[in-house]
C-alpha cells in the first residue's frame, strides 16, 4: 500500500518541500513512502486521537509540536488511516497557521466514514472496521485483552477463546503469554491458581 500511495503522490505532478508523519501510526507508513519517493526530508509530529483497542479520547490535540519552519512549504502529512478524520484534520490546520502554503494528505488506507477526506489514499475500506498494524499489534491486543479481563477473571486459555470470538483475533500461545505477562508485569492484573483478574485503575 505504501508502495501505491507513492505511485499515486508522484503520479498527481505534487511534490512536497517537506514530509510530515504523523506520530505514531504514521511513522512506519510515512517512513516507506519517502523510500519509493527516494525523498529524505521527512519529520513529525504527534496528534493524539485514539487509545490502545479502539479507545477513543474526546477530541484530537496536538501533543508533540513541529520542530522545524513550514512557512512559505509545500507539505505533505502522512498517517496510517483515516478514521473520523479528526487527526488529520487537526494536522492540516495545525500546520497550515505555521504558514504552510500548500498541505496535501496521504494515508495508507481510507475508511469512508471519516468526514475528512485525504488527497492520497492507498486502499478505501468501505465497511467500518478497527484495523491492527503490525506495528502496533501487541499494544492493541493488549487493550482488547483488558477489555476482556475487566468484565470477569478467566484463565489463559479462556482469554484466548474470547479474543477469538468478540474480536476475531487468534494467537498463539507464546503471544498470549508475552501479553499476560505484560499485564502482570504493569500491574494491571494479578494471577491466582492459573486465573487471571484485572486490576481497576483508579
Amino acid at each position: 500500500m505504501a508502495r501505491l500511495l507513492a505511485e499515486k503522490i508522484k503520479s498527481s505532478a505534487y511534490w512536497p518541500d517537506l514530509v510530515i508523519a504523523i506520530g505514531r501510526g504514521g511513522y512506519i507508513p510515512a517512513r516507506v513512502v519517502c523510500d519509493f519517493m527516494l525523498f529524505d526530508l521527512l519529520t513529525s509530529i504527534k496528534v493524539e486521537h485514539w487509545g490502545v483497542a479502539a479507545q477513543k479520547k474526546d477530541q484530537a490535540e496536538v501533543r508533540f509540536p513541529l520542530s522545524v519552519d513550514v512557512s512559505g512549504k509545500r507539505v505533505l502529512i502522512v498517517d496510517d488511516i483515516t478514521d473520523t478524520g479528526d487527526t488529520l484534520k487537526t494536522a492540516v490546520n495545525y500546520v497550515g497557521g505555521l504558514g504552510a502554503t500548500e498541505i496535501r494528505t496521504a494515508v495508507l488506507q481510507h475508511k469512508i466514514s471519516s468526514l475528512f477526506q485525504p488527497n492520497y489514499y492507498g486502499e478505501k475500506i468501505t465497511v467500518w472496521k478497527w484495523v491492527i498494524y503490525p506495528w502496533a499489534a501487541h499494544e492493541d491486543i493488549v487493550g482488547f485483552a483488558e477489555r476482556v479481563l475487566c468484565e470477569k477473571p478467566l484463565s489463559a486459555g479462556e482469554l484466548s477463546a474470547e479474543l477469538k470470538r468478540r474480536y476475531q483475533i487468534e494467537l498463539k500461545k507464546t503471544d498470549l503469554d508475552e501479553i499476560l505477562k505484560d499485564l502482570l508485569n504493569l500491574g494491571k492484573a494479578n494471577k491466582q491458581d492459573s486465573i487471571y483478574k484485572y486490576l481497576n485503575k483508579i
